[in-house]
């Protein structure tokens, strides 16, 4: 049975947009786009920031060295393999956190691997021991864990506390969870081994979000986000979602400037090549639009009638959109803005004209469409 409750307790995020944000197929980040979007997500109150993949070297590892000498609040993370010359090449560019990952599952370890779990694990807790002793913080990636034997798993988490790790990443790297089974995965991690866990969950299903909330309800203390979702394949958790849905649904204020939400999320947009769509939960432009007619009363005689937070939270604006599902109401309130006080008589006689207008164009009207609907029935306007 899910506790759909957050205890109280440090919830801290790791934005992964620069590292599995890039790896997004066709997306590539200019080193400038790089360091602006890591300052945007200082700015934001991230807590850590997986900055990519150092041993890529070349422009990856100079946007990477940029990004630590920024000056910035939030802990900068490289992402290595199990591999020495990996964590070394994370070091040298002034990195405080190191993410060292590697396939737990069977699946992964016979195809992609072709070894053992021994292996694995062997290689491991090298790496870890290898980082602890460089002093930086150390994020054991269990990639493919939610499709990895129950106890390897935890056998991999507690070989990894023991050589010094500081937290285990759980990856649904295929996105294959529900929250019934995440939950339970997670709070049977955290039962057997006394170590923090992250949420990195994919949105194959289109769970990646309620996954990871789901697996800080059962015990993990981090969430591995990016802006948008954006990610390989369906992209991941969104930073925006998880941070909302914890203010609002759980009552858990991470003290984000979430009202420069929208603002980020533009740009990363611009930056990756990717579209940010009207429809997109909580940045959306169409978060706040109302244009159907018992939504739209509702929301102009009350904003919470119809909407679950204030758009000024995320920087949007509230919109009433006049097309074929709108009603007197919004008709009324869109003309007062125009300074045209619009009569029930009028407004009722001028909206089925407005619909059948509305549907041969497929879509609401502009303003200036409007006023020239008006000004064909009931005369140019006089100010």
């Amino acid at each position: 049975m899910i506790d759909a409750t957050i205890p109280t307790r440090e919830i801290s995020i790791v934005d992964t947009t620069l590292r599995d944000g890039e790896q997004t197929a066709g997306v590539v980040f200019a080193n400038r786009e790089k360091v602006r979007i890591a300052k945007f997500l200082d700015e934001l109150g991230v807590h850590q920031i997986e900055a990519g993949v150092p041993i890529m070297g070349g422009d990856e590892k100079d946007a990477i060295t940029s990004i630590c000498k920024a000056g910035l609040k939030a802990s900068i993370m490289g992402w290595n393999r199990p591999v020495i010359k990996d964590i070394e090449a994370s070091l040298s560019c002034g990195v405080d956190a190191v993410a060292i990952s590697i396939s737990t599952s069977d699946i992964h370890i016979k195809y992609k691997l072709q070894t053992s779990r021994e292996w694995v694990l062997e290689h491991m807790v090298k790496a870890v021991e290898f980082a602890k002793k460089e002093g930086v913080y150390i994020s054991v990636n269990a990639e493919d864990a939610s499709r990895s034997d129950a106890d390897f798993l935890v056998q991999y988490a507690a070989a990894a506390k023991e050589a010094g790790a500081d937290r285990l990443r759980y990856c649904d790297t295929v996105g294959i969870l529900d929250p019934f089974t995440t939950y339970n995965n997670i709070k049977a991690i955290k039962e057997k081994v006394d170590i923090d866990v992250e949420m990195h969950t994919h949105n194959d299903f289109g769970m990646a979000t309620a996954n990871a909330l789901t697996g800080v309800s059962a015990g993990a203390n981090w969430v591995g986000v990016t802006v948008m979702g954006l990610g390989e394949r369906a992209g991941n958790s969104a930073l925006e979602e998880v941070v909302m849905a914890l203010k609002h649904l759980y009552k858990i204020d991470l003290n984000f400037k979430t009202e420069m939400f929208r603002e980020v999320a533009e740009y990363v947009s611009r930056a990756s090549g990717r579209e940010l769509p009207a429809w997109k939960a909580i940045v959306g432009s169409n978060m706040f639009a109302h244009e159907s007619g018992i939504h739209a009363d509702g929301a102009l005689k009350n904003p919470i009638t119809y909407e679950a937070f204030t758009p000024e939270e995320v920087g949007l604006e509230r919109q009433i959109m006049v097309g074929k599902h709108s009603g007197t109401a919004a008709l009324k309130a869109k003309f007062a803005e125009y300074g045209i006080l619009l009569s029930d008589h009028k407004a009722q006689e001028l909206l089925p004209k407005i619909r059948s207008y509305c549907v041969s164009m497929k879509r609401p009207l502009f303003d200036k469409e409007l006023v020239y609907l008006y000004e064909d029935y009931f005369g140019k306007h006089k100010v």
